[in-house]
């Protein structure tokens, strides 16, 4: 697999390189050992999935707040979606900077999210499939566990009141 860098400090891009023959293709998809080569956190605590009936579909955005925060891994394994990073971190020459990129079934590539940004995505309005994103969480050993829903804050507009 390419790891591309994002114009976000720690936020990567995952593109495949398949291996194809007349069966068909393989690709690695994960590799801890790739990760902390390119100094991703490769500790799976927690994986997700999100399941969007209707295109247009908006989730987002979403982050833990320390001392919970999680980096992410995020894929879309049918139909697309444009994933969104949003770099909350005060201290990074980035802050409140986004980049997004088109994640489907198609091209197959991942969004590293690293602990401080926020996330959200929009399914893909041109397509007609539904969508199943599968989110796997890292996070740091001190910081193992569920985190609090106090502690992963974001606007949350369908909710009475907001």
């Amino acid at each position: 697999m390419r790891f591309v860098q994002t114009p976000l400090p720690g936020a990567v891009v995952l593109e495949p390189e398949p291996l194809a023959d007349e069966r068909g293709w393989f690709a690695r998809t994960f590799d801890a050992e790739a990760f902390r080569a390119h100094g991703l956190n490769p500790e799976v605590v927690q994986m997700n999935a999100s399941f969007n009936t209707r295109s247009g579909t908006l989730r987002g955005m979403h982050y833990q707040a320390d001392p919970h925060g999680e980096s992410k891994l995020v894929r879309c394994v049918s139909g697309a979606i444009f994933d969104v990073a949003v770099d909350l971190r005060p201290d990074s020459p980035t802050y409140c900077r986004w980049h997004g990129v088109e994640l489907s079934a198609e091209n197959g590539a991942a969004f590293y999210i690293p602990a401080g940004l926020a996330h959200g995505f929009q399914t893909a309005p041109r397509c007609t499939t539904r969508w199943a994103t599968p989110t796997c969480r890292m996070r740091a050993g001190a910081c193992a566990g569920t985190t609090p829903p106090s502690r992963s804050p974001g606007p949350r507009p369908l909710r009475a009141g907001a």
